[in-house]
């Protein structure tokens, strides 16, 4: 072999192995690290915040105004501000535990298992999206994909949840801003593969001590002409709560 045809065989390998780096996943960001940062993002120790939930259905429309307060995985407390219809209706989670009360009948109504799967307040997410202490971190695998429509300027993970736990999506696939991490979309498959719900996320603001997505709207695919929009009008994060906020007694309180 003479050094013409050393040196043309060297180049070819080169030019492969050139074409090859460039054709295989640049190394991106740790997926891990990446959930951890959206977990992480609306989740404190302690949490308050005051949000507007806009239902929309083909026959009817109605705005909710609401204060909520959460402590860690398994507290949450919500009480609906407005309209004067809903005013004083108020929700407490303890873990997997949940009770509504309706000031107009004066009751403290518990929530059975068969009813997690039921509407909260009419809206887009039932019972069961309010107890559920799952984690993106810990309970579900992830990987990086890259869609036939993919934009460069956003990664794609998808998700789906380990083995053995009651969660009714087959996998998650989600879209998340490359230079701040932050979501963009979410979409829910069934176990057959059948797309079941979007979540998109728009209006970025710092709240508190971080920058999110303000909005959330939520798209359910097997109800024509339906959504919930989430709107945080301000929120705070690790927060000192003040009075025994978490208890039954505090459901029946108007403040």
């Amino acid at each position: 072999m003479n050094r013409h045809e050393l040196l043309f065989r060297f180049g070819i390998i080169g030019l492969l192995a050139a074409v090859l780096c460039f054709i295989q996943p640049a190394p991106a960001q740790d997926v891990e690290e990446i959930v951890r940062k959206i977990d992480e993002l609306y989740r404190a120790n302690s949490s308050y915040a005051r949000m507007e939930m806009e239902i929309v259905t083909p026959h009817w429309q109605r705005t909710l105004l609401m204060n909520i307060w959460t402590e860690g995985k398994e507290k949450t407390f919500i009480r609906i501000l407005s309209p004067p219809k809903e005013k004083g209706v108020a929700t407490l989670r303890l873990k997997t535990e949940m009770w509504n009360y309706l000031p107009r009948a004066n009751k403290v109504i518990k929530i059975p298992p068969s009813m997690m799967m039921s509407s909260w307040m009419g809206s887009d997410f039932n019972n069961d999206d309010l107890v559920k202490e799952f984690t993106w971190q810990d309970d579900y695998t992830h990987r990086l994909i890259r869609p036939e429509d993919a934009k460069p300027e956003l990664l794609y993970i998808e998700s789906r949840p380990n083995e053995d736990l009651p969660i009714v999506w087959e996998k998650i696939v989600g879209a998340v801003e490359k230079e701040r991490i932050l979501p963009v979309w979410s979409r829910y498959y069934d176990e057959d593969n059948r797309l079941m719900r979007i979540i998109n996320y728009s209006d970025v603001k710092r709240m508190g001590d971080r920058l999110i997505p303000s909005v959330m709207e939520v798209i359910p695919q097997d109800k024509e002409d339906q959504k919930t929009i989430l709107r945080y009008l301000e929120a705070a994060f690790n927060v000192r709560h003040k009075g025994d906020i978490f208890s039954l007694r505090n459901l029946r309180s108007r403040n």
